[in-house]
């Protein structure tokens, strides 16, 4: 299993990043309850080697990126900061999608400020905005790449066949969309960016909630049958290799395809470093099979 990726084909980052949408407060609104421990958690990522941290400007909004450059900055040689912009915030849990040219400068522009950027390394179009023309957020993109602002471009939530079309603009080296062990819609997504080798970033990379309250019986009427396989397959796994099943989550993202990059997120030292540890975790072609 190889724990590196050439992001672009010219960054080099460990494919087990750091998502740094947890580091807000509830429903990823505000400043978080503990901004100490946020900070730590951010500096911790450094201490492990980490080299990418996933953010997006909706954060907060603008707070995670806000403690990643009071954090980190100046930045460290090699560090990647990945960030996306085209959602706006009206309420904690409210996203609306803009992909409108103007919008999307103006999220772009306070992303470098609120970063201490000249350019960012990587930017992903949040969602592409069904209300706007594809084009027309994809020509804004590319004219910002050509305007020195942004170093790579991904997108984020779509199918292959919007890939194809933002590749009339520009390269795309990422996708990230949702993927876990037991959510693989995005299933064909995937298959083509292992054959395009392009960047494949999960977001919720560890399926959470199947043991959460109320949300057990919702979770059971959907899943019942081949996801409470892959629960036991889980824990089978987790005791066999005395790992957590989140680790196990991670670890088999890393095993299933070599442009995997997942980036779990958390606001505790703890957490993330029990999450780091999944790089660890040596997965036989059975036991990989075994989850699938």
């Amino acid at each position: 299993m190889n724990v590196l990726f050439e992001l672009g084909g010219d960054l080099r980052v460990r494919r087990l990043g750091f998502g740094a949408m947890r580091i807000t407060g509830p429903g990823i609104w505000g400043a978080p309850s503990d901004r100490a421990g946020a900070l730590a958690t951010l500096r911790r990522c450094l201490d492990l080697g980490i080299n990418l941290i996933d953010t997006a400007d909706s954060y907060g909004p603008h707070v995670s990126e806000g403690l990643i450059a009071e954090a980190l900055y100046p930045y460290p040689a090699g560090l990647v900061i990945a960030t996306k912009g085209g959602f706006r915030r009206p309420g904690p849990g409210q996203w609306t999608t803009d992909g409108r040219p103007e919008y999307l400068r103006e999220a772009l522009d306070g992303s470098l400020k609120r970063l201490r950027l000249e350019r960012i390394d990587l930017y992903q179009l949040h969602r592409v905005d069904p209300a706007v023309p594809p084009e027309e957020q994809f020509r804004f993109l590319q004219q910002a790449q050509a305007a020195g602002k942004i170093r790579h471009i991904g997108l984020s939530e779509v199918g292959v066949e919007m890939i194809d079309r933002a590749r009339k603009f520009f390269p795309v080296v990422s996708v990230q969309n949702r993927y876990n062990v037991a959510e693989r819609e995005w299933q064909a997504v995937l298959d083509y960016c292992d054959r395009e080798q392009i960047a494949f970033i999960p977001w919720h990379p560890i399926r959470a909630g199947a043991a959460a309250g109320s949300g057990l019986r919702q979770y059971a009427r959907r899943w019942l049958g081949s996801q409470a396989r892959i629960d036991r397959a889980v824990a089978h796994l987790a005791k066999r290799h005395g790992a957590t099943s989140s680790q196990i989550m991670l670890a088999w993202l890393l095993h299933v395809s070599d442009v995997m990059l997942p980036i779990p997120g958390t606001s505790s030292v703890k957490h993330l470093e029990e999450n780091m540890a999944a790089e660890s975790i040596r997965l036989s072609p059975e036991e990989v099979a075994s989850l699938k």
